[in-house]
């Protein structure tokens, strides 16, 4: 199934949306709220899955489903850890700052906690006070997970994956240098994210959820350009059952918990950098890798970062071409 929140209150409401995300049913009757919904998930999923199978089979007629009337789907959750499970995106990034990468980052996951109170929704600008920051985006998957014990294997984390979506996880990379030399990790580089229109239920994927990761492309376009195409599925080290391991090694996760994949990116044919869209490669999920190929190329990156009035669409297309979680539709604003 497939569940979003209307823009309502400070956490949304719930609604069930049809496969073909043309229609919503308000569920709110079940669960007022995402969050709620995650809380009790074993008692509600059910009911939730009743309702969307209705929706789909014509027996409720819904209402439009119109993705600028929604919020996040958890517009704030009491957790967001964000991984870097393509390793290939943290050693370029890292060479762009002439940061050495220790050789555990292939065998031990990277992670960060994010802000979470407050995540944009889909279409809402992304506040920008000052652009010698240097806004750049970020095109990840991400999942939700219900309650989580700790110590818990791979295995069994994958089995507390009930919902996923998408994120663009917006950077300011002018200002991560210095942030973290202090030692004590991102803050003030690492502003609020948008959340995908909808999530859904990992078997709304079918055959592309499998071993834990999602295996299909994910489609950014800058300025209504194509910029990326790079597949979830490939090059990604670390699964999200592992990502969900790792974070849940010292601590238990509470429903809700958000947990990202990191930046999508693919290694090149020849096992180096990728290459754009235009020169025939999958491109790339954030401005910081392409301008990080620009640097070892030619010595300096060509490519600015985002500017007011720049536009960020981020989606996934399932086989037959049809949007899994609508799009991430964001133009850069003024400070909020």
């Amino acid at each position: 199934m497939k569940l979003a929140s209307l823009k309502e209150g400070r956490d949304g409401r719930l609604v069930v949306v049809s496969r073909d995300l043309s229609r919503r049913a308000d569920a709110s009757a079940i669960a007022p709220t995402l969050q709620a919904a995650l809380d009790d998930w074993e008692r509600h999923a059910p009911a939730l899955r009743a309702l969307a199978e209705r929706l789909e089979s014509g027996a409720l007629a819904g209402e439009p489903f119109d993705p600028t009337r929604c919020a996040a789907p958890l517009p704030r959750a009491y957790q967001w850890a964000d991984g870097s499970a393509y390793v290939n995106h943290v050693e370029l990034v890292r060479k762009a700052r002439k940061a050495e990468m220790p050789a555990s980052f292939w065998t031990d996951p990277l992670m960060y906690q994010g802000g979470s109170d407050g995540f944009l929704g889909p279409c809402q600008p992304i506040p920008l006070a000052d652009e010698a920051w240097g806004c750049d985006l970020e095109g990840e998957v991400v999942v939700v997970t219900r309650d989580v014990p700790l110590g818990i294997t791979r295995e069994q984390a994958l089995e507390a994956v009930v919902l996923v979506g998408l994120v663009n996880d917006v950077s300011l990379r002018n200002l991560i240098p210095n942030e973290l030399a202090k030692g004590f990790g991102f803050f003030q580089s690492k502003p609020a994210s948008a959340l995908s229109p909808v999530f859904v239920t990992p078997d709304e994927l079918g055959g592309a959820w499998r071993e834990g990761k999602l295996h299909r492309p994910l489609e950014v376009f800058l300025d209504g350009q194509p910029f990326g195409r790079a597949n979830a599925g490939v090059d990604m080290t670390f699964d999200f059952g592992t990502l969900v391991a790792h974070a849940a090694r010292t601590r238990t996760l509470c429903a809700g918990t958000v947990i990202g994949s990191g930046t999508v990116s693919n290694r090149g044919p020849d096992g180096g950098p990728g290459t754009t869209i235009a020169e025939g490669g999958a491109g790339y999920s954030c401005l910081a890798e392409l301008r990080t190929v620009e640097t070892l190329q030619g010595g300096a990156p060509r490519t600015p970062f985002l500017k007011r009035g720049s536009r960020v669409r981020i989606e996934m297309r399932d086989e037959a071409g049809a949007s899994i979680f609508g799009a991430i539709d964001q133009v850069v604003g003024e400070g909020a």
